[in-house]
């Protein structure tokens, strides 16, 4: 017997063989795996579709606090000022505390340190002095000061800084 070769350079044989190869392959494809695979696979999508809508909503709700907090900064600039000025007592001191504590509970924490070394991502440096006893750039003095909100900067630390000379 001998094989045909055809028009595309393959023999009649093997054509044959290559389509017995493709039936087996289909007829071993069980249905009942095939559509649990699929179920799997629809499972596993619509968890991480869950976690991502989540963690959009937990993000949203941390930015919308973030920018109702945000108004409340120069309230806290006030009090602070009135601190500084022995203006802060009685019930208006118990009402700061409160507010106070309810904000870092919030995740707002306020950085006014200084004689740490400037970083331009949460400081403004509004005033520059140079000497020769600091060997890198240093905050020296916070002229007003700045706040994070759950480690984002939500509004950076206003410092003199000192250069080295």
């Amino acid at each position: 017997m001998s094989d045909e070769t055809n028009v595309d350079g393959t023999s009649d044989s093997a054509q044959q063989a290559l389509s017995d190869a493709v039936n087996e392959v289909l007829e071993d494809v069980d249905p009942v795996a095939a559509l649990t695979d699929d179920l799997q696979r629809l499972q596993a999508d619509f968890q991480n579709y869950r976690k991502r809508v989540d963690k959009e909503r937990s993000e949203a709700g941390d930015l919308i606090t973030a920018m109702v907090v945000t108004q409340f900064l120069g309230a806290f600039d006030d009090i602070d000022r009135a601190a500084e000025h022995g203006e802060l007592s009685g019930g208006f001191k118990a009402v700061a505390d409160q507010l106070a504590n309810t904000t870092t509970k919030l995740g707002l924490t306020k950085f006014e340190e200084i004689n740490v070394e400037f970083d331009p991502n949460i400081h403004e440096a509004l005033l520059h002095e140079t000497s020769g006893e600091v060997a890198q750039t240093l905050v020296t003095k916070v002229l007003r000061p700045g706040y994070k909100f759950k480690d984002r900067v939500i509004r950076p630390a206003q410092v003199a800084v000192t250069d080295p000379s």
